[in-house]
This record gives structure tokens, sequence and C-alpha cells, in this order.
């Protein structure tokens, strides 16, 4: 605490002892300050987006996803550019300015697909931000490409990709990606896809997917290794801890609660001094409780979310409309403004 008063950042037992001991609102009190320091305008954020899920087809079957399918599977798919440019129309008619787009790590799909689908998108749809492709997706192609990431990302800016986003994170320590996601990537291959992103001048953000088998200390080690790669050079414009959703996987187990997600968020605040934006994921809390994580160190909602298929896959289905979600901000005190992908204000409401 007398760290945090002076203005000094956390170190890791700090954190520790802070997250284990301190009373949900007194951790919410420190995380609001902070908040209030970096962001006195009392603004929140949200952009326009889609979550285009091009395939669920996917090698590494990890154990808390209910959304992949072998290939051979009678439901499993992949959209054809036709099929995604009918998507990305829809967004613009609706003032959208962020396509996010992620999903399996399909066997069949190089460098080349991503290269003809990017170069047709930001043809078409010049206007739109490409925000597309977790780390572990990167590495995937680049590995089926015969590429070094470094080639990989060089060729996949050049076709077109804008900005790259935080997904498979989960939690950065090998011993709990080892139980929930065998066959993904490591925290270190992670982490370098970041840095290497940042060399050549992508901006990035950072995700936690927490509550399956990590322990407190897996969370905070989680953070500062996030602090860590952002000190070393690092272009994270935001970060977005979410809770697992246990639903329909083979890990199981119970969800977390809105408790715990508060604690987690307001940790995040607290150590992530260098990170200027936390987001509040309303797709897993609901919007009333991201309300209250407006108060909880968030200042950004994240996106509308025309369509999302991976967590509703796990049966957590919210939803909410730009009008929604305007109205959810005033009523928590706060302005709302729209943004792009890199915090620009297009439209205050």
């Amino acid at each position: 605490m007398e760290r945090l008063e002076n203005g000094r950042p956390l170190n890791r037992p700090e954190a520790l002892r802070i997250f284990a001991e301190a009373d949900l609102l007194v951790l919410g009190k420190l995380a609001d300050g902070v908040r209030r320091r970096l962001h006195p305008e009392k603004i929140v954020t949200f952009v326009v987006d889609r979550n285009v899920n091009y395939t669920n087809v996917c090698v590494s079957r990890c154990r808390f996803c209910a959304f992949y399918r072998d290939e051979a599977e009678a439901d499993a798919y992949l959209l054809s550019q036709e099929e995604i440019n009918r998507k990305v129309e829809e967004l613009v008619a609706q003032g959208g300015t962020q396509l996010l787009m992620q999903g399996g790590l399909h066997p069949q799909l190089g460098i080349e697909f991503f290269e003809k689908l990017f170069r047709g998108l930001k043809g078409r749809f010049p206007e739109i931000r490409n925000h597309s492709l977790s780390p572990a997706e990167i590495t995937h192609i680049a590995r089926i490409s015969g590429l070094t990431i470094v080639d990989a990302l060089h060729r996949l800016k050049e076709a077109g990709l804008d900005s790259i986003p935080g997904g498979g994170a989960e939690i950065l320590v090998d011993r709990v990606r080892t139980e929930i996601s065998p066959d993904k990537i490591g925290w270190e291959e992670w982490a370098e896809v970041m840095r290497e992103a940042a060399r050549q001048g992508f901006p990035t953000t950072a995700t936690m997917m927490f509550g399956t088998l990590e322990r407190a200390e897996d969370i905070v080690e989680h953070l500062f290794r996030i602090r860590e790669i952002q000190e070393q050079g690092g272009t994270f414009t935001a970060f977005i801890p979410w809770t697992y959703q246990p639903g329909n996987t083979e890990l199981g187990g119970v969800a977390a609660t809105g408790v715990e997600y508060l604690k987690v968020l307001a940790l995040s605040r607290l150590v992530l001094h260098n990170i200027p934006n936390i987001q509040a994921s309303w797709v897993t809390q609901g919007a009333k409780l991201a309300q209250v994580a407006l108060y909880f160190g968030a200042n950004d909602l994240g996106g509308t979310m025309l369509e999302e298929n991976v967590v509703a896959a796990a049966g957590c289905s919210f939803r909410i409309t730009r009008e929604e979600l305007i109205a959810l901000i005033k009523g928590a005190g706060f302005a709302p403004a729209q943004r792009t992908t890199d915090y620009k204000i297009v439209q205050f409401y």
C-alpha cells in the first residue's frame, strides 16, 4: 500500500500480498485512484467491431475450449473470402472501424491464405482496421509455411494486417499452460511474437484468461511478465482480463465469481502502470458487472462485437448494442466515446 501511495510500481511480493489480503473495496479504491490519475476526463471508450472466427478447425484442442472442431467433424467450417466480405460489409454499414479475426490452428492454412484474404479486405474496405491473429495463430502459420516469426509478421503486415490482439495468453506460466493447453505455444513463444510485433511497428493488446487451474502466484506472474514485455519496448495499448467459461469444455469446473473478477481487474490496473488502458469484459461478465468494473480500474468496455462465437460456444451469450453500451456508460456516471483500435476518439455521445 505504501509503495502505491508514494507512486512507485508494485513488486511481485507486494502485488501478491495485496491480492491475497486486501479487502475487495480497498483494492477497488486503489485501482480507481490509478484509473482517475491516468484518465481524469471521466471518459469511457468502446469500439464498434466484429469478431469473425474464420474457422473452428484447430489442431491445438485446448481443454478449456468449447469452440474447436477436428477437420473431419460435420460442423467444422472454414469461411470463404465472400462470406467474410459480407460480414465486413455489415460492420461498415453500422459505422464499425475494427475487424477482429481469430480462428483455430487450421492444419491447411499457410501464409498465402492470409495474404490473399488480407489484401482482398484492405482493397475493398481500406477504412477498416484489421486487428487479427493471436500469437498462437501467427506461430502456427509460420511453422506450416516454413517461415520465421520475423518473416511471417513482415509478410502479414505487407498484406494488410494492422495490429495484433493478445489472445491465447491464457496464463503466461507454462505449468498452467501444460495442463490446460498442452499443444499450444509456451509463454516465451507468445512473448516473442509480441516483442517482434513491436519491433515491426504493430500496435498490440494483451489478455489474461483466469479461473482454470492457476494459483494467485500465477496471476501475479502473468501480470509482471506483461509489464516487463512492455518495459522492453512492447506496444500494448490495452490489457483485457476475462474469466474462463467452463460450459461444454473438457476441462469443466466452475466459473470465477464476480468478486474474483473484480479483484483481478483491480490488481491488473495496479500492476500495469505502463499500459494505458484496462478493458472490462462485458462479454463474460454482463452489463451490470461491467458498470461496477469502471470503478475497479477499467476505462474501456471493448467492442460492441456484432458477432462472437468462441465464448458463446461455452454457453456464455451476453449481447449488447451500441445504444445499450452508451446507456450503460452514462448510467455508471461516465461520458461515452467511440474510439478506433488505437484509442483515437471517433465520436462522443
